[in-house]
This record gives C-alpha cells, structure tokens and sequence, in this order.
C-alpha cells in the first residue's frame, strides 16, 4: 500500500503534491479543501508515513488559521457523520496513516480569515518524539463537503 501511495504521488503535478521529511516521518499533502466563504470551520488532511524503527504519536495541531485546530475522526451512527476528538494518533514503525475525508482529519475551528484556492496555511504538526514540526496546508479544490454543518461537540 504504501508504494502503491508513493506512486500516485508522483504522477501528481508538482501544485497539487508536497511532502517533507521530519526525521524519519514523512508528512505528504497536509491540505484543506476550500471553505465556503463565511464558514467557521474547515477540515484538513494529510498522510504520514512513519520510515522510522520506533512508533510516533500525532498528538495536536496548531494554526493561526483557526482559534483551535484539533484531531478528530468520524463516526457516523445512524446514517449521521458526527465528529469526535482524538487524543492523538499512533504511526507504527512503516505504517501510513491517511488524515482524510470519513476519517480522521484535523479541524480547524473558529477561522481567522478566508483563503483562496491555492493559498498555504501555514501549521504546526505536533508529535510525541518528533516535536513540532512546520507544515503548510494547501488549500485545494473543494470537495462538497461543507465541515462546519456537521456535529463537532465531542462526546
């Protein structure tokens, strides 16, 4: 899977892919489809790949984006996507883990602005051992998906 992932990335044009290495993390397209114009709240995504021999932790995401930037996933009870929080999140040594639509992603809650396709957000993605790392969302196509109609309240 993960080479199959690599190998899409690049086919992809150079505006739509970005990655970085954070040590032994390999942080792939953190973005943001685009927000509806006066929208409080957006949902970003990324993959990470852990090529290290130790596991790692997302453990926060911060931005000056949004008034708060958390970890959350997706369940969906009832036919209904309801967003829950997450402490954090485990890469195992060699794992992939995707931050992605109906899954977990990051929520920026509370924009500071509006954004343009295009434009980079700039983050910091937070991990147990790896520390704070500098990433920047792009701000993609939007997807339909309007985030800030959806049920963000936790438990």
């Amino acid at each position: 899977m993960k080479h199959a992932l690599i190998a899409l990335l690049m086919l992809a044009t150079p505006a739509m892919a970005h990655d970085q290495m954070a040590g032994t993390l390999h942080i792939i397209h953190p973005s943001i489809p685009l927000p509806a114009g006066m929208a409080k709240s957006a949902a970003g995504y990324v993959t990470i790949s852990n090529e290290g021999e130790s596991p790692e932790e997302l453990v926060g995401v911060r931005s000056p984006f949004a008034a708060s930037t958390t970890l959350h996933t997706t369940l969906f009870e009832d036919g209904i996507a309801k967003m829950r929080p997450l402490i954090g999140v485990t890469i195992a040594p060699g794992e992939v883990i995707n931050l992605e639509p109906g899954g977990m992603h990051v929520m920026f809650m509370g924009l500071t602005g509006t954004v343009a396709e295009g434009d980079m957000i700039p983050a910091t993605l937070i991990f147990r051992n790896a520390g704070e790392v500098a990433v920047e969302f792009m701000v993609d196509p939007a997807d339909g998906v309007d985030h800030s109609t959806m049920d963000h309240s936790g438990y």
